[in-house]
C-alpha cells in the first residue's frame, strides 16, 4: 500500500512539474497584444492551387509561361515535391494514403511549372492517378478548375449558375463555406473563360482509357441524385439558350453579394477557396489589378502565404481567436503557473483582446434569426459575416477564466453571446458551426457536392462544448435549452459508447466534448451512457499509454487507431475525467505519456493531423493544440487528485 501511495505521489509531483513547464511555454508564446499566434497547416493542394492561380493571373506569352511570380512558383513546386509519397501520390493527411484529387492537382501544378514529363517524380504521380481511376474520378472542383484552362471538358463539369442568388433564401440552405465558394465560382463559371495554357500543354495522359466522364447516377429512377443530374442538363441548356437579361441580373446580384461579404472581413469568408475564386471573379468582371477591391482581395490571399526563407506553404486561413480562446482556457483551468502574476496578466490581456473581437453586425446567420442581436466570435482576425458557434462557446469558456480590464464590457459581451448561442440552437437540440437547421439533405446530391460539406448539420462535439459554456455561464440542468441539448447528445451516442467528432479527429474528440457537456449539465457519472463512453475510451488506449486516432475514421465510419498524439491523449484524459474516472490505470498511464513525451522547452511534438476541415476531403494541423490541450488535461488531472 505504501509503495502504491509513493508511486501515486511521484506521478502527481511529475505532473505538477510538467504542468508548470507547459504553462510557462504557453505564456512565452503569447503576443504582447494578448492573442496567441499559431500556424494552421493542411496538405499540398493549397500550393497546387496557388500555381493554378498564377497561371490565371499571368497567362502565357507567345505560348511560354514565365510569370513574374516565378520565384514563388518554384518555392511552391519544392513544397509540393517535399510531400510526395513513395508511390508517387499525394495524401491529404500525414501518414495517409495517396488521394486522387490531391495527386491530380499536384501533377498539374508540377507539370505547368516546368517539371519535365520524363522526370520520375512526375511519372510516379501520373501512374498513381491512373491507378486510382484517372482524372475522370477526381472531385468536381478539380475538374472545374481544370476546365477554366480547357484541360477538362466543360460539358462534363457541374453547372454552377449565378441565378441561384435570385432564388430567395435558397443559397442559405447551403453551408456558409459552400455559399462563399460557389457564389464567386458561379461568376467564373458564367463567363466560361477558357484561359490559355502554355503551348502544347495537356493532361490527356491522366485520362484513364474507357473510364466514363459522366456523373454517377442512381439505378433507382426517382432519387435526388438523378433529379440534380437532370437539373444540370437543363442548366446547360439554359446557359446556351436562356435569357441574357436574367443572366446579367443574376451576375450583378452575385457580385453585390460577394463584395458585401468582403467588408469587415479579411477576404471573402476569410478562407482560402473563396479568397482564390473572388480574385478570378473580379478579374472577369473587369476589375483592374489596381482597383481597391481587386487589390484588397489579392493582398488578403497573399497574406495566407508563409515564406520565411526556410519554409514555403499556404495556410487555409488564420485561427487567432480560436487559438487564443483555447490557450487562455487551458491556462485558466490549469490554475497557478510557475509565476501566478504573469499568468494573471496574460489572461487579462487575452480577455481584453477577445472582447474587441466580438461580432456586432448581422451576418448570414441572421437570415434565419433576424430578430437576434448580433454577437459571437469568428475564427480568424476579421470575419464579421460569419461568427462561429464553436468559437463563441470556446471564447466564453476562456472569459469564464479570465478577467478583462473593463469588467462591465466583458459582462455585456458575455450576456449578448449567451443569448446569441441560445438562439442558434437547432430544432433537434444540437448546435452546428455557423447556421441553424442547415440540414436539407437533398443538397448533398448536387453534382458539385462531393467536397462533402454542402451542409452544416448539428454535431456532438460542438453541442458538447456549447453545453459546457452555457452551463458555466449559469444555466442549470433544467433549463429547456440544456435539456434539449442533453437529449440530443444521448440520441447521437454511437453503439460502442463514443460520439462522432465533426471538427476534430474524430471519435476521441467528439467523446471528450460530449462528456464534458453532459457533466456540466449535471448528468450523473453513474448513468449507463456515461459509463459506456468511459469504457470505450479505456478500450482504445495505446500500449504506450497515449491515445491516437487516424483521419481514416471518417472513411470507415468508426474508430481507426493511430500512433499516440499529445492532443488526442489529452482529449481522452479529459473525457475520462469528465466521466468520473479520476484514478484508473488508464488515466495514470495517459498522464505518464504526457509527462514522458514533453519536450525540454515545455511543449510537445505532434506529427499527425488532428483537426478536420471537410471529412474525407480536407484535414488540418492546429499547431497550438499539442501545447494547450495537454496543459488543460494535466491541470484537470491535478485538480481531480486534490478533490
Amino acid at each position: 500500500m505504501t509503495s502504491k501511495l509513493a508511486v501515486a505521489e511521484a506521478l502527481l509531483a511529475r505532473a505538477e512539474e510538467a504542468r508548470a513547464r507547459a504553462a510557462e511555454h504557453l505564456l512565452a508564446r503569447q503576443d504582447e497584444q494578448g492573442y496567441w499566434p499559431a500556424e494552421l497547416t493542411a496538405d499540398s493542394t493549397l500550393e497546387s492551387d496557388y500555381i493554378l492561380l498564377q497561371l490565371w493571373l499571368h497567362p502565357p506569352h507567345n505560348g511560354r509561361w514565365e510569370p513574374p511570380t516565378r520565384p514563388l512558383v518554384e518555392k511552391a513546386v519544392a513544397s509540393i515535391l517535399a510531400r510526395q509519397l513513395p508511390d508517387g501520390g499525394f495524401n491529404i493527411y500525414p501518414q495517409g494514403p495517396a488521394d486522387l484529387s490531391a495527386t491530380v492537382k499536384a501533377y498539374f501544378a508540377l507539370k505547368v511549372a516546368g517539371l519535365p514529363a520524363a522526370d520520375p517524380r512526375l511519372a510516379g504521380a501520373r501512374q498513381r492517378v491512373l491507378d486510382l481511376g484517372g482524372i475522370q474520378a477526381a472531385n468536381s472542383y478539380v475538374k472545374i478548375n481544370l476546365s477554366l484552362f480547357d484541360l477538362y471538358p466543360r460539358r462534363h463539369c457541374p453547372s454552377i449558375p449565378p441565378e441561384m442568388v435570385l432564388l430567395g433564401s435558397f443559397i442559405y440552405r447551403m453551408s456558409s463555406w459552400t455559399r462563399a465558394i460557389v457564389i464567386p465560382l458561379s461568376i467564373v463559371h458564367a463567363h466560361n473563360p477558357r484561359r490559355p495554357a502554355p503551348d502544347g500543354f495537356t493532361l490527356q495522359e491522366l485520362f484513364l482509357p474507357g473510364a466514363s466522364m459522366e456523373y454517377r447516377r442512381d439505378e433507382t429512377f426517382l432519387s435526388w441524385r438523378n433529379f440534380f443530374f437532370a437539373a444540370d442538363r437543363l442548366l446547360k441548356l439554359w446557359e446556351r439558350y436562356g435569357s441574357g437579361n436574367v443572366r446579367a441580373w443574376a451576375l450583378r446580384g452575385a457580385e453585390r453579394w460577394m463584395l458585401e461579404r468582403t467588408r469587415y472581413s479579411d477576404g471573402l469568408g476569410a478562407i482560402y477557396p473563396p479568397m482564390m475564386y473572388i480574385i478570378m471573379a473580379l478579374d472577369l468582371l473587369g476589375y483592374s489589378p489596381d482597383h481597391p477591391d481587386r487589390r484588397e482581395a489579392e493582398e488578403q490571399f497573399n497574406r495566407l502565404m508563409v515564406d520565411d526563407g526556410e519554409r514555403f506553404f499556404f495556410q487555409p486561413c488564420f485561427s487567432p481567436v480560436w487559438d487564443t480562446a483555447i490557450a487562455a482556457f487551458a491556462l485558466g483551468e490549469a490554475g497557478a503557473a510557475a509565476d501566478g502574476a504573469l499568468a494573471d496578466t496574460a489572461l487579462r490581456r487575452a480577455a481584453d483582446w477577445l472582447v474587441t473581437k466580438e461580432v456586432r453586425r448581422k451576418g448570414d446567420w441572421s437570415v434565419k434569426r433576424p430578430r437576434t442581436e448580433p454577437s459571437g466570435w469568428y475564427f480568424e482576425w476579421a470575419n464579421e459575416f460569419y461568427p462561429d458557434i464553436d468559437d463563441t462557446a470556446m471564447v466564453l469558456l476562456a472569459l469564464n477564466r479570465a478577467r478583462a480590464s473593463r469588467p462591465e464590457a466583458q459582462r455585456a459581451a458575455e450576456r449578448r453571446a449567451l443569448a446569441w448561442l441560445l438562439s442558434m440552437q437547432s430544432g433537434d437540440g444540437g448546435w452546428a458551426a455557423f447556421d441553424v437547421d442547415n440540414n436539407w439533405t437533398p443538397l448533398s446530391y448536387m453534382p458539385f457536392a462531393d467536397h462533402n460539406a454542402m451542409l452544416d448539420p448539428t454535431c456532438p462535439d460542438i453541442t458538447g462544448r456549447v453545453l459546457e459554456a452555457v452551463c458555466r455561464l449559469g444555466l442549470c440542468g433544467d433549463h429547456p435549452s440544456v435539456r434539449r441539448a442533453a437529449r440530443y447528445l444521448l440520441r447521437a451516442q454511437e453503439q460502442d459508447g463514443s460520439w462522432y467528432g465533426r471538427w476534430g479527429v474524430d471519435y476521441i474528440y467528439g467523446t471528450f466534448l460530449a462528456l464534458r457537456g453532459l457533466r456540466a449539465a449535471g448528468e450523473s457519472d453513474r448513468e449507463a451512457h456515461i459509463l459506456r463512453a468511459g469504457e470505450w475510451l479505456r478500450s482504445i488506449q495505446n500500449a504506450d499509454g497515449g491515445w491516437g486516432e487516424s483521419c481514416a475514421s471518417y472513411d470507415q465510419g468508426c474508430y481507426v487507431p493511430a500512433p499516440s498524439t499529445p492532443s488526442q491523449t489529452a482529449w481522452a484524459i479529459l473525457g475520462l475525467l469528465a466521466s468520473g474516472d479520476t484514478s484508473s490505470r488508464s488515466v495514470r498511464k495517459g498522464v505518464e505519456y504526457l509527462v514522458e513525451t514533453q519536450r525540454d522547452g515545455g511543449g510537445w511534438d505532434e506529427q499527425l493531423a488532428t483537426g478536420t476541415g471537410f471529412p474525407r476531403v480536407f484535414y488540418l494541423s492546429y499547431h497550438l493544440y499539442r501545447h494547450a490541450f495537454p496543459l488543460l488535461a494535466l491541470g484537470e488531472f491535478l485538480k481531480s487528485a486534490r478533490d
